[in-house]
């Protein structure tokens, strides 16, 4: 007996059977996707960047003295752009591992 199809017979009587991960041969990915994504990640932590600098400038000049919504844009800052920091390194080793290939 086939392993696929005793997976399969075992999860027929599930209504919500789970699903193999993994890419859809189907679904066309191209490179200006991915880096339509990279550029909204990179907007994105900007955006979170230049809202953290606005409630320190705020709290700065007394505008406000809630200190508790400038920490969360701080942490959030710093959270995006390690996660940009991280995706940004990821990339530049996938490059590097390619340009060492030899043909």
């Amino acid at each position: 007996m086939d392993a696929m199809t005793s997976i399969e017979a075992a999860n027929a009587g599930y209504k919500t059977a789970p699903q193999r991960s993994g890419i859809d041969p189907d679904k066309k990915s191209d490179f200006g996707s991915v880096f339509d994504a990279a550029v909204n990640l990179v907007d994105e932590t900007n955006t979170l960047q230049n809202k953290a600098n606005a409630e320190q400038v705020k709290f700065a000049l007394g505008l406000s003295d809630n200190t508790h919504d400038m920490m969360i844009a701080l942490q959030k800052a710093r959270i995006a752009l390690q996660y940009t920091n991280a995706i940004r390194t990821t990339c530049v080793q996938a490059y590097q591992s390619i340009m060492n290939m030899q043909i």
